[in-house]
């Protein structure tokens, strides 16, 4: 299937490793421009030699002026923008919400969903200029299912769902659209991190935590950061046109989170 994206310009925030690097690449793949940025130093080192056609600045979504750099550097880059990927997130604390201090708390939300908040409201001028123009919110399974002892994450999940359809309703007239990706149990290092911490916080062993996270998916399976990018890449492509104010789950129909 040709998507024709070749030539789309194309920002992914943490996109230097895990799923926001299989989405950089997935868009490389078919003839896109891509810029990313991330917080890994030793990551964005390692693009050099893996993907040096990818251009990249180092940036915390959460910090205001180095999000302004970003898109300083990524337009000089591109040479304009058509699709925004907010990809960035982090897991934030594992506990009762009596044991998550305030600070954790802020530093998950200030990822999670004002990051996202702090580049599209950069991204969107750009994006009015453009002829194909969207933006891919990554939310979770968490945004629409509870998630003991993650609650910080959960309601940043929640929230990026509320701002997607609501960018949605307000861009829609100008031809901007505006979806949200809501993966299940998506294999790599910080899934892994979740069930040692869930694992250890309710004093069972990590093979046990993942089994039982499992359980809970209809089709017993994980998913694949390369899934995750080619529903990502079809969203931003022409073919993609009237898909609009989204939550779209990627889970392997996931019933519930341990």
């Amino acid at each position: 299937m040709n998507l024709a994206v070749q030539g789309l310009r194309v920002l992914v925030t943490a996109g230097a490793a895990g799923i926001g690097l299989e989405i950089a690449r997935a868009f490389m793949r078919e003839g896109a421009k891509v810029h990313v940025c991330d917080v890994d130093h030793e990551a964005l080192d390692a693009m050099d030699k893996s993907d040096p056609q990818i251009t990249r600045t180092t940036a915390d979504v959460a910090d205001r002026p180095r999000v302004a750099l970003l898109f300083e550097e990524a337009l000089r880059a591109l040479d304009g923008l058509d699709a925004l990927i907010n990809n960035a997130g982090i897991a934030g604390p594992t506990g009762r919400v009596e044991e998550i201090s305030p600070e954790e708390w802020d530093r998950c939300l200030a990822v999670d969903l004002t990051g996202q908040f702090n580049c599209a409201r950069l991204a969107v001028p750009h994006l009015r200029k453009s002829n194909n123009a969207s933006i891919v919110n990554l939310s979770s399974a968490a945004g629409r299912l509870a998630f003991p002892m993650r609650s910080p994450y959960a309601a940043a999940k929640w929230g990026v769902v509320g701002f997607t359809k609501s960018l949605a309703a307000e861009l829609g007239p100008e031809g901007i659209r505006v979806n949200a990706i809501q993966p299940g149990i998506v294999e790599g290092e910080r899934i892994r991190r979740v069930f040692e911490s869930k694992a250890q916080a309710r004093g069972i062993s990590y093979e046990q935590m993942r089994e039982e996270a499992l359980s809970l998916v209809s089709m017993r399976t994980t998913v694949t950061p390369q899934q995750i990018a080619d529903a990502i890449v079809f969203l931003c492509s022409p073919r993609g046109r009237t898909i609009s104010g989204q939550a779209i789950s990627i889970c392997g129909d996931t019933q519930m989170l341990p």
